[in-house]
This record gives structure tokens, C-alpha cells and sequence, in this order.
């Protein structure tokens, strides 16, 4: 063998080695999470300990915390797989969508994913009946949305720099998202497009209604 085939060898295995363990990890992860998913849906957030959710998953409670800081973070980490969603479905658009063409595609995308997995309704129930969790789930919500309008800036012409409006489109793209998700499930609908067609006529009603009357905030005086 030539040296320089010794050292492509040896940058191939430099490169993949952390891949695979990410790779590792992130499997290890995600079998941590699905089965707090299925105790706290359960047993109840609240009344779950790290030692079950170890235990479940088929780890030690040493091994649960080089994952997880806390129980906590376990249900902050559904909001952070949810942003990583919706960057990707952001940074997949075509370079000549409009704004709002990337804003509706990614709303489609991630909710209708969400929507047809039986995992979002156990955390919609796990949230629903649990302060604990839906405050442990919105504690990394800045950072989140942090990074959600970053996503979106890089949509932005080259030399545009609008910082407002990344984080408007960030805030909009979190909440209206879960919004739809919760509207399908109420109604029955798994049509995430069809249901969208609904529900952005009414949110541009709202924002472009003409006030009432002559005062500054629509009273009369």
C-alpha cells in the first residue's frame, strides 16, 4: 500500500468514526424518549421517575443522564426534534419560493408528518394533562425559536438582513403549527393542507381587519 492510501484510510476513518457514534447516540436517544413517551402517556408525567424511564428503555439511571439532564429535559426535547422538523422542511424548499410559499410548504410538511404519527397525540395528552411537562416542554422555547429564525434568514435575499422578521416567521411557524396539529385532531382531519386552507384565511382576517370607529385603538370617542 502507497503511503497516501495509508492516509485516505486513515481520514476515512477519522471522518465516519464520529458519524457512526453520533449516529449511535441519537439511536440511544430516541429509544430513551419513546419510552418515557409511552410511561409518562401511562403513569402520568408527574408520577414517573428517571428510574423508570431508565429502566424502560433498558439502561441504568447513570447511563439515562449522559442523554438527558433531567425528566425535564426529556419533554423539551420534543420541542427540539420539532424544530430540527421544521428547519429541514425550511432549508428544503426550493430556492425560488417566496417567503410565504416557504412558510405554508413547511407548515404542510411538518404538521402532516406530525398529524399521521401516533406519538404527537401521547404528547398532546401528556401535555394536556400536565403543567410539569408543558412547562418542561416551552423551557427551551427561545433557543428554539432562536434557531427556527435563522432557518428562515437564510431564505432572505443575499445582503437582506431582517432580523424581525425571521423571528415574527419563527413564532408564527412554532405556534401555528401546533395549532393546526390540535384543529386536525379536533376535527377528525388528516388533510394538513385542506385544514390550512382553513385556518390562514382566518389568521389573514384577523391582521387585516379594519378597525372600528375613529379612536387610535378602535374606540369611539
Amino acid at each position: 500500500m502507497r503511503p497516501t492510501d495509508t492516509n485516505e484510510a486513515v481520514q476515512d476513518e477519522i471522518v465516519v468514526v464520529p458519524n457512526f457514534r453520533a449516529r449511535k447516540q441519537q439511536a440511544v436517544r430516541e429509544i430513551i424518549w419513546e419510552a418515557a413517551i409511552d410511561l409518562f402517556e401511562q403513569k402520568g408525567y408527574d408520577e414517573t421517575t428517571v428510574d423508570e424511564v431508565a429502566q424502560a428503555a433498558g439502561i441504568s439511571q447513570r447511563s439515562f443522564f449522559r442523554y438527558f439532564a433531567t425528566k425535564g429535559d426529556l419533554m423539551a426535547y420534543a420541542l427540539v426534534t420539532y424544530a430540527d422538523q421544521l428547519i429541514a422542511a425550511i432549508d428544503a424548499c426550493p430556492n425560488s419560493y417566496s417567503l410565504g410559499e416557504v412558510f405554508r410548504e413547511t407548515l404542510v410538511q411538518v404538521a402532516q408528518e406530525a398529524v399521521t404519527h401516533p406519538r404527537t397525540r401521547k404528547i398532546f395528552d401528556i401535555l394536556s394533562k400536565s403543567a410539569a411537562a408543558a412547562g418542561a416542554e416551552m423551557s427551551r422555547l427561545a433557543e428554539v425559536q432562536a434557531l427556527v429564525a435563522k432557518a428562515f434568514a437564510r431564505r432572505f435575499p443575499e445582503g437582506g438582513d431582517d432580523e424581525l422578521t425571521a423571528g415574527i416567521m419563527a413564532g408564527m411557524t412554532l405556534q401555528l403549527t401546533g395549532v393546526t396539529i390540535r384543529w386536525c385532531f379536533g376535527q377528525g382531519q388528516s388533510d394538513v393542507s385542506a385544514a390550512l386552507d382553513h385556518l390562514l384565511p382566518v389568521l389573514g382576517s384577523i391582521f387585516c381587519r379594519k378597525p372600528e370607529g375613529n379612536g387610535k385603538h378602535g374606540r369611539k370617542h
